[in-house]
């Protein structure tokens, strides 16, 4: 099992090209089952969660062909053709791998009137239940039955327009019962729903194809339902959470870096953040760029939310800066319930980190110390790596397969801008 490990104390100087959305890339890959006309589907990012989503949709007969870039930066183009849905089965040792996998069920109710779906795996960060998913489709008209671990779905004569309104926010959720209604007879009307970036990227893709979206970034998104969707050539929004991570990375290492292709629009509570812990994000004709000089990061708290709020995607990232920050910071995690897995970690490492309930209270140290530490998850295992950034000695990180799933290229891009940093086979 591979393993990273990094030398801290080295500034970073450079750029670093921001791939294409894991978050908007699986829910895309997904909505290709709504049309028998191919789906091209352009800056697509090179992850085993995208691996894992294609096998996934070959089980139903998708045909599917990855046209691979050349060199750091150049992205995957993957084109996707579900000309008939030969199988509605989702087995469980995919869908184990990735929660995502879940998604496949608004599109293959939609188009193929029944689904067998195994209940969801991915991080071990909190339940997050799919009982909104289920009863959403249950007022579209879809007949849910549980059995042996799986979720079993029909609507034989199809999903009809529905009202429904989400007791939060879910993202998931949102985007699902979105592809669901897409082919449904009628209106549907989704409220108190996910205004996430990677929610409105699925649904401009669906306009692409031809639904009938209205209110997009809002919290209520109405569909009228159309008979069928068109194939679509789409390029895929840049993943806001691996810029917020290579930005809170030159926070923490100090230097300056460009993030090419980075969105501001997307990353606004993250900009707030690190301008006031001292660090300098601004826009360029490319990107965004980041600078911080030797000062010590300022200490800030930060609660985690729904989108434009925080995102609790960056949370363990963010707590591995205020690991070394001038000050107490308070953080708070709003989103699950059990995202303070890299907590323990960051201790073996000097953190001062003290969690009660939803909180954790860090009191910036000095100095962190290289150590060997263990990912917990996707999130996790990267907030490591940044701490191992700004360590004293080497710092090595284990279970690196939960990087592999969200970070394409992790190593490579942060050696390119001067960190000392490497992949080992075990």
């Amino acid at each position: 099992m591979d393993r990273i490990r990094i030398r801290g104390g080295n500034r970073l100087k450079g750029e670093i090209p921001i791939s294409g959305a894991k978050n908007s890339a699986l829910k895309l890959m997904a909505a290709a089952l709504l049309t028998d006309q191919p789906v091209t589907l352009k800056n697509m990012p090179r992850l085993a969660d995208i691996e894992a989503m294609a096998d996934l949709l070959m089980q139903f007969g998708v045909t599917l062909n990855i046209r691979r870039g050349a060199g750091l930066g150049r992205s995957d183009t993957i084109r996707l053709h579900a000309a008939s849905i030969e199988s509605a089965l989702a087995p469980y040792d995919i869908v184990r791998k990735m929660r995502a996998s879940f998604q496949v069920l608004g599109p293959l109710l939609a188009r193929h009137g029944e689904a067998k779906i195994s209940l969801p795996g991915g991080c071990a960060i909190g339940a997050r239940p799919v009982d909104f998913h289920l009863k959403g489709f249950e007022a579209m008209g879809a007949r849910i039955d549980l059995a042996d671990g799986y979720v079993v779905a029909s609507a034989k004569d199809g999903l009809k327009g529905a009202t429904f309104e989400f007791p939060f926010a879910s993202v998931g959720a949102t985007e699902n019962l979105m592809t669901g209604a897409v082919l449904a007879r009628g209106r549907t009307v989704l409220r108190n729903t996910a205004r996430e970036p990677e929610t409105q990227d699925l649904g401009r893709c669906l306009i692409a194809m031809g639904a009938k979206i209205s209110g997009l970034g809002t919290n209520e998104i109405v569909i009228d339902g159309v008979e069928k969707l068109s194939g679509v050539e789409y390029s895929v929004m840049p993943d806001r959470i691996e810029t917020g991570t290579y930005a809170i990375a030159t926070a923490i290492a100090g230097g300056e870096v460009e993030l090419i292709g980075a969105q501001a629009e997307t990353n606004g509570a993250l900009i707030d953040l690190l301008t006031r812990v001292g660090t300098e994000v601004t826009q360029t004709n490319r990107g965004l760029s980041v600078h911080r000089n030797g000062v010590r990061p300022i200490g800030v708290g930060v609660t985690t939310g729904v989108f434009p709020a925080f995102p609790t995607d960056l949370q363990a990232q963010f707590m591995a800066l205020m690991c070394v920050a001038s000050g107490a910071s308070r953080i708070q995690e709003t989103v699950f319930e059990n995202r303070f897995m890299h907590v323990p970690e960051l201790a073996r490492m000097g953190a001062d980190i003290k969690v009660e309930g939803d909180v954790a209270t860090v009191t910036g140290v000095a100095a962190l110390k290289g150590a060997p530490v263990m990912a917990t998850d996707l999130r996790a295992s990267v907030s490591l790596v940044l701490a191992g950034l700004v360590a004293d000695g080497d710092t090595v990180v284990n279970r690196v397969y939960h990087l592999d799933r969200g970070f394409e290229r992790l190593e490579e891009k942060l050696s390119g801008v001067g960190a000392d940093i490497e992949r080992q086979s075990a």
